[in-house]
């Protein structure tokens, strides 16, 4: 594990081939950006990805990520919050503002709620906390890789007086566009796919958030109400965006 007092000091990785020799899902086209400030932890970074055949960037602050980011968006990033000039969280802010499908597993040694609940509403996909297995964390980039390559079966979908353009992440609304973050259009997305499906908050967590240990399943109750908010003309009475008692929750186009 990497070890931490206050900052990084003494990353531990075991990274040979041998350790990590089972690959699944990624390509040699896969291209991990690692945005982290500790050049050991950075190196073992890149060790642990490129034992995997992925091909590996470095950013050791935030302003240079953003540059690589434009220049050549990653397959996924791995994004350590602490970090000088822009930090993580802008960084991350500004990745999924520019390309809102390319995954981000953010790397913290912070462990409160509030704070994992900010990140992932400004869109992370996932959150390992230091210090952590590596085998954790290459566990969650492929989990994040597969979920985007995973076929989209509806590119468009459209319901009442309502337009969804999965493609240009747009929601219209009788003409007008509707503001969506990009956690409530993750779980508009997953739920329109499974249409007619009963979707447990435990799926909903663990397929639109990535996150297994998250705090709450209340998480998944109140973005289905913001959803509701926007999309349903009786947000008490949805027609849409149904709730199934002692299950979770059902979409109907």
């Amino acid at each position: 594990m990497l070890r931490t007092a206050g900052t990084l000091t003494a990353p531990v990785f075991q990274t040979s081939p041998q350790k990590f020799s089972h690959r699944t899902g990624n390509t040699s086209m896969d291209r991990i950006l690692v945005v982290e400030d500790d050049p050991a932890v950075q190196r073992a970074l890149r060790r642990l990805f490129e034992a995997e055949g992925y091909s590996v960037q470095t950013a050791a602050d935030g302003t240079t990520a953003v540059e690589v980011f434009r220049g050549a968006p990653p397959s996924a990033v791995v994004l350590d919050l602490r970090l000088p000039g822009i930090s993580g969280r802008e960084v991350c802010s500004e990745i999924k503002q520019q390309s809102p499908a390319v995954p981000i597993i953010v790397l913290s040694a912070a462990t409160d709620v509030s704070d994992k609940v900010l990140l992932l509403e400004l869109g992370a996909d996932d959150y390992v906390t230091k210090p952590f297995s590596p085998r954790e964390l290459l566990a969650r980039v492929r989990a994040a890789l597969r979920r985007i390559t995973r076929p989209v079966t509806t590119e468009q979908c459209s319901f009442d007086d309502i337009h969804i353009d999965f493609t240009k992440m747009e929601v219209v609304r009788e003409g007008k566009i509707v503001t969506l973050t990009a956690q409530e259009f993750k779980t508009l997305k997953f739920m329109v796919q499974n249409a007619e499906r009963v979707i447990t908050r435990d799926e909903l967590l663990n397929e639109v958030w990535g996150y297994h240990n998250y705090p709450s399943t209340r998480t998944v109750d109140n973005h289905i109400l913001k959803l509701r908010q926007k999309l349903e003309k009786d947000p008490a009475n949805p027609v849409h965006f149904r709730t199934i008692h002692g299950v979770g929750y059902k979409f109907v186009g």
